[in-house]
């Protein structure tokens, strides 16, 4: 569980970042691939597991039709929690030339993988439903992949409180829906009458923490960068937390990132 640290002091915005209804990142997904090899969950229902690392639940499981996976170094402490790649196996036999476009939602690694896939983008690399079987019988494939744009029509970047929380004592969320190719470095927890903002502990994964959180309505700026471009710049929710906010609840906040 993450804490308020003593020395941190509260940040004051002193620029006033307008309201971003829409988002849009300049940054293209990755234009070259990486090899490495891929392995799948061989105890698992054909969608991911609801226990991942992230911390997203069931969200987790069934995100982008299931097609989802643990990472080993991609996973970098939680930070890379919600990013898509594309990943295709090599053999010619089998394997589509798209292959598939997964979410990291766990942790793990298994006989020098870099990803280990649900049952059901596995089989997806296949070039047909014999041959994602096929696939299945091998267990672990080589792979080619890369960082790709996460895509979810419809869908506004959401906050989740955590089961956990405990109104008003302790507040935990994922954030879910993350789009574009970049990655949330830094989450504030933000009044949004005295608009005074707090950083946040990531308290694992993808999952953001406070004890004491401030009271009233609620308004959660995420920080965007970590592309390899050096570019950093806050994100300003349309729609704010409400001051009645409860354990299990979802809160959408007006923002879709393309």
């Amino acid at each position: 569980m993450a804490a308020d640290h003593p020395n941190t002091p509260l940040l004051i915005m002193a620029v006033f970042i307008p309201l971003l209804h829409q988002f849009s990142s300049e940054t293209a997904a990755a234009t070259t691939f990486t090899r490495s090899r891929a392995a799948y969950y061989p105890n698992s229902s054909e969608n991911g597991t609801a226990a991942g690392a992230c911390g997203y639940g069931s969200y987790g499981s069934t995100i982008n039709g299931g097609d989802v996976s643990a990472a080993s170094d991609l996973y970098r402490s939680g930070v890379g929690c919600g990013a898509c790649y594309q990943v295709r196996c090599v053999n010619s036999n089998y394997c589509s030339d798209n292959g598939v476009t997964i979410v990291i939602t766990d942790s793990g690694a298994s006989g020098g993988t870099d990803f280990i896939l649900s049952q059901h983008a596995f089989a997806r690399m296949g070039q047909t439903t014999d041959a994602g079987k096929s696939l299945l019988d091998l267990g672990f494939v080589d792979i080619d992949y890369r960082r790709v744009v996460c895509n979810y029509p419809n869908k506004n970047i959401t906050v989740k409180i955590d089961e956990s929380s405990n109104y008003p004592n302790y507040l935990a969320f994922v954030i879910e829906y993350q789009q574009g190719t970049q990655d949330i470095i830094a989450v504030q927890l933000c009044e949004t009458v005295s608009l005074t903002c707090k950083l946040l502990d990531r308290s694992h994964g993808a999952v953001w923490a406070v004890v004491s959180p401030p009271s009233g309505p609620l308004s959660v700026r995420m920080l965007l960068g970590g592309d390899g471009d050096g570019e950093e710049s806050w994100v300003v929710p349309a729609n704010n937390i409400p001051a009645s906010w409860s354990a299990g609840a979802s809160y959408d906040t007006g923002i879709q990132l393309n």
